[in-house]
């Protein structure tokens, strides 16, 4: 087992950061053997969290959504683009699958398009790979083992990632603290105009910076509240930068579904993935 590996847990899936020479570009890969237990017409709200991810499904079932009532499948390889909501995904077949969780700037070096093209939406990864995605996730299917999945998929990001300066050093500082300070703030000490601060920022990570600052002031109260705390509603609106509890609801509602309470209630090991309609704590993995 690789010094940085997690060992297999009881729900069967397999989360590492990636080697040294990927991590300015890629946070986590992880895998799933599809052993969990799942219920028929599962959903589940999958929270926004400002990144992109690609996702490989080596079991039979496609990836799909539900949007406007329908459901709509995606294929067995995805790119994930950067959200500012929560969007619904059919869970109730078991999926094995492999995929990682990207960090900004790695759009345009692993898929060859800036971030904002790509955010707000699913696009098969054929679309940008070609015949490659097919041969990759073949690749995937024939190995047994999550720890060499993840090793494979590694590989192949490595492979794709040009001798390139990663993401360009004003939205790397703006990333550090955008979530604390005023946008016009964040792009003054940046020293570019106000116009093309907010294209460089898109290009890099998907979404405007205001955009992304909400989500990342979303995700840090999100993380508090799965684990418990603090014990008043008021105190985590107030610590993570909302002007009171009722702003926190309404940001809860739009971009996760649900109110702080619910969510909190539900005590999830995996904080951006909410089963839907659920009324008691939830144990299953992403």
């Amino acid at each position: 087992m690789r010094r940085d590996e997690a060992p297999e847990h009881p729900h069967h899936t397999l989360s590492r950061e990636p080697l040294p020479a990927l991590r300015p570009f890629v946070e986590r890969l992880w895998a799933s053997d599809g052993r969990e237990a799942r219920s028929p017409g599962a959903r589940e709200h999958i929270l926004p969290t400002g990144l992109m991810h690609v996702a490989i499904r080596l079991s039979p079932e496609p990836i799909a959504l539900w949007e406007a009532g329908e459901r709509r499948e995606l294929g067995h390889a995805v790119i994930g683009g950067a959200r500012s909501t929560y969007c619904v995904k059919d869970v109730a077949a078991p999926s094995v699958a492999v995929g990682a969780q990207l960090r900004p700037g790695a759009a345009p070096l692993l898929f060859g398009a800036p971030a904002d093209e790509l955010a707000e939406r699913h696009t098969p990864l054929d679309e940008v790979w070609g015949a490659d995605a097919r041969r990759i996730r073949e690749r995937l299917g024939e190995e047994r083992s999550l720890a060499r999945r993840l090793d494979i998929l590694e590989a192949v990001l490595l492979a794709r990632l040009p001798r390139v300066r990663g993401v360009h050093p004003a939205v790397a500082d703006a990333l550090s603290s955008i979530a604390d300070r005023p946008i016009a703030s964040v792009v003054e000490r940046s020293g570019y105009s106000h116009r093309a601060f907010i294209d460089l920022f898109r290009r890099a990570v998907g979404l405007p910076p205001k955009v992304f600052a909400r989500v990342a002031r979303f995700q840090r109260v999100a993380e508090h509240l799965a684990r418990g705390r603090p014990a008043l509603l008021a105190d985590a609106a107030l610590e993570a930068g909302y002007a009171d509890q009722a702003h926190l609801s309404r940001e809860f509602a739009a971009l996760a579904g649900v109110s702080p309470a619910a969510y909190r209630a539900l005590g999830l090991r995996e904080p951006n993935h909410v089963p839907v309609g659920a009324r008691k704590a939830s144990r299953r993995p992403g």
